[in-house]
């Protein structure tokens, strides 16, 4: 295999089922002390400790709440058929902008330094020990995992680590100039579906499958279905969806490899007979984007990104054996109570069915005419943060990109989701037919009209799309709830 396979020895973390026993654990043990005491053999119940965790950097909190989701009324001219239904929508964090390429940039920059790190301990590089921790204080040897303290030595690299270091660039064949290569900038990440795990249907114990006792047992063993990925010899990644009768909770462990560089000529491809070609070479790369929305990203990577955003927090905060709220994409449900902000009189983020206030300044970055992208002050997209907030705080929740959601798209989606923290997951495998592969993108773009823009409507696109006109943003969930935190309409 590849040195960049060698890289899943360091991006390989905990798996969320331990990290989901070890949380149950420490809360027990927070609680060894509840045999003591007592209030005259009264059961008073126990304390315990918990892990604080810091407000989410960049991120607005949004209260628990309850609304109408979807069109309250037909709209005969778009085909609209109102069919808004009451869902209710636990606290969670939102990102108040969408990830910009900065931040974006930060993720793929990450993953060459991972790379380079793993090549400078190869002893085909000169294999430099301190780039890699394979022992612990006394010596033991353990899993191995990359120094991060380690700088690597850009400026006075020996002949091994320049070659090491030159190992993730290339040479543009026609410019001549040095340049990164995108198809080595895999990241490769482990997830574990709780949501499967917790199933009755899928327990070992096969006479807790079923607690109708008039129901015969039935020991054979569930079939489950899992995704593996590996990168072959050529460094091509191969995604497998293995299926197999249960044997464990590993079961449950899907492992992923994705391809993090955005697909800088969604510029060209979205748009036939168009000049977009200064995009395509400077949206991403130049600095003077940094502050744009990231786009080109598929739905995979928006999730790789969200993983790596868990995992980096999760180790700047030296917290490997805790749980914490993971980073991830919004539910459909979820982004359209934030861009609504709870209100389900509105369709749009704003309280007005106008896109500009009195004064004639627009409320958000779309297509305000037949041709005419530059009324709104852009061309293409704009710094994120660029027009007035909602009542929850939260910027471009309409226009500007469209967003990815968590939100799995089928057309009876509504008929299958519950009323609280409705949710559609289908986690397609590869010899799935395409149209189950679809997710839902919500908030409409810079080249979308007025209407695309409803925070009540859904769209959708194929999880592997690279569209210049979609992004997202992050959302976590809060672990408890401070009432009155938020303010709305």
């Amino acid at each position: 295999m590849s040195d960049i396979k060698n890289i899943a020895a360091m991006l390989r973390r905990p798996a969320f089922m331990a990290a989901f026993i070890a949380v149950a654990l420490f809360s027990l043990a927070s609680c060894a002390s509840m045999g003591r005491g007592g209030a005259g053999g009264e059961v008073t119940g126990v304390g315990g400790s918990t892990f604080a965790e810091p407000v989410p950097y960049g991120m607005v909190l949004v209260d628990r709440g309850a609304y109408a989701m979807g069109p309250a009324k037909d709209d005969s001219v778009w085909g609209i058929k109102g069919n808004a239904k009451g869902v209710s929508v636990d606290a969670f964090w939102m990102d108040e902008t969408e990830v910009t390429n900065s931040k974006y940039k930060q993720f793929v920059l990450w993953v060459r330094d991972s790379i380079i790190r793993e090549r400078l301990a190869d002893p085909a590089y000169g294999g430099n020990e301190a780039f890699k921790i394979e022992e612990d204080k006394e010596g033991n040897p353990i899993t191995p995992y990359l120094n991060w303290n380690k700088p690597i030595p850009w400026r006075n690299a020996n002949e091994d680590e320049q070659r090491a270091i030159e190992s993730v660039y290339r040479t543009n064949p026609i410019t001549g100039q040095r340049e990164l290569d995108p198809t080595q900038l895999n990241y490769r990440y482990e997830i574990f579906n709780h949501t499967e795990a917790a199933k009755r249907k899928n327990r070992l114990d096969a006479t807790r499958r079923d607690y109708n006792t008039d129901n015969p047992v039935n020991y054979e063993l569930p079939i489950i279905s899992k995704d593996t990925a590996y990168l072959t010899d050529e460094g091509e990644i191969v995604r497998e969806t293995v299926t197999r009768p249960l044997s464990g909770d590993f079961d449950f462990l899907n492992t992923y490899i994705v391809n993090v560089y955005p697909d800088t000529t969604a510029w060209i491809n979205d748009f036939d007979n168009a000049y977009n070609e200064q995009y395509t070479r400077l949206y991403f790369s130049n600095p003077g984007y940094n502050n744009y929305p990231v786009v080109g990203v598929s739905w995979d990577q928006a999730n790789a990104f969200a993983n790596w955003r868990t995992d980096y927090l999760r180790r700047s905060l030296g917290k490997e054996g805790v749980y914490i709220e993971p980073y991830r994409l919004p539910t459909e449900a979820e982004w359209e109570f934030a861009a609504r902000a709870g209100n389900s009189e509105s369709s749009f983020p704003w309280s007005e069915t106008l896109p500009m206030d009195e004064r004639g300044c627009f409320y958000a970055n779309f297509k305000p005419g037949d041709g005419d992208y530059v009324r709104d002050g852009h061309v293409i997209t704009s710094p994120v943060g660029t027009y007035k907030a909602n009542d929850f705080g939260l910027f471009d929740m309409a226009g500007n990109v469209s967003e990815w959601t968590s939100t799995a798209f089928t057309e009876s989606i509504d008929r299958l989701t519950s009323d609280i923290n409705p949710e559609y997951r289908y986690n397609a495998a590869i010899e799935d037919p395409y149209k189950m592969k679809r997710k839902i993108v919500r908030g409409g773009s810079w080249k979308d009209v007025m209407h695309n823009l409803r925070s009540d409507l859904r769209q959708w696109e194929y999880q592997n799309e690279q569209r210049s006109y979609i992004g997202f943003r992050c959302v976590r969930s809060q672990i408890g709830f401070a009432k009155g935190t938020q303010k709305r309409k």
